[in-house]
């Protein structure tokens, strides 16, 4: 776990290295008020099993600085890891929020799946936000800045000198999240980055993903002046027809995430596990031959 000070909050960002993935608490100093974000269900796809190891390291952190917790929030519907919202909203007893075009996510997926009695409205979760809502931590304002291109979905959350930036950015010498998937477009993550990008420059952005690119420690946030000036796929001067053809370049060579096609039945039911089934378990299903292999060797 690593700890970032801001003035008014503190974000503690926790790193699931199987996925790749961070999920944060941000924290007001002056009312200990908290969010999670994004936080991960542990999914073993071997075993089959799901377990809450990391969303466990959380609540000792939150119950450990003694932090209230106000929301659980995501940023989309993920589609390398399982949402642990439920089980961290029912434990604190806070509502669960993502961003309202996760309608359009569950539409298209509940078809992928062939799931249709599926609920595509959101009742999934406590809150939809739209582009321009706010919301409060504590004494802590929020805003909702609308960011598709990852997802159709994505939305940042900014909080003062803050914001949560999801799979939009990665870090500056690694560049930008793919935009291949479906509802994905990379003319939309370009505009959606800009939006970013033109936050206050010292605004700490906090990304969703780290892979420890050639070989250093993963890492979670960079501030806008450093990616404006070193992210070597959107740093200013990068026009976006050239930031399209690098990106749908690099995504023609990507696989699918390992745990896309669980991940996603789940996470589009809000992260709740499909209903148990005659012996009282939960099945997953694979739509098979619906996505082309790539070969990685090429």
């Amino acid at each position: 776990m690593d700890v970032f000070e801001r003035e008014k909050s503190r974000v503690a960002a926790f790193y699931d290295k199987k996925t790749g993935s961070y999920q944060y608490v941000l924290a007001d100093k002056a009312t200990r008020a908290a969010a999670i974000i994004d936080p991960v269900f542990d999914y073993d796809e071997k075993a089959g099993a799901t377990s809450t190891r990391n969303a466990d390291a959380i609540a000792r952190y939150v119950d450990d600085e003694g932090l209230k917790v106000e929301w659980v929030l995501d940023t989309h519907p993920h589609a390398d890891h399982f949402s642990a919202a439920p089980y961290l909203a029912e434990k604190y007893g806070a509502p669960r929020a993502i961003g309202e075009k996760v309608v359009g996510v569950q539409k298209l997926w509940k078809d992928i799946y062939c799931l249709p009695d599926l609920p595509a409205d959101g009742s999934q979760w406590d809150r939809l936000f739209a582009a321009g809502d706010t919301l409060r931590v504590g004494e802590l304002d929020g805003r909702v800045l609308f960011s598709p291109g990852h997802t159709m979905a994505s939305i940042t959350y900014v909080f003062g000198d803050v914001a949560f930036v999801h799979d939009t950015l990665m870090m500056p010498d690694a560049g930008t999240s793919r935009a291949d998937f479906p509802g994905g477009d990379a003319h939309a993550l370009y505009r959606s980055i800009r939006e970013i990008l033109s936050l206050p420059d010292d605004t700490a952005l906090f990304v969703g993903h780290d892979y420890g690119k050639d070989g250093r420690d993963p890492m979670c946030m960079a501030t806008v002046a450093q990616h404006r000036a070193d992210n070597v796929h959107v740093k200013d001067g990068i026009s976006e027809e050239e930031f399209v053809a690098t990106r749908t370049k690099r995504d023609a060579t990507l696989p699918l995430p390992a745990l896309m096609l669980a991940a996603l039945q789940v996470n589009i039911r809000g992260g709740r596990l499909p209903d148990p089934e005659c012996d009282g378990r939960a099945f997953l299903k694979i739509p098979l031959n619906r996505f082309e292999p790539v070969d990685e060797d090429e």
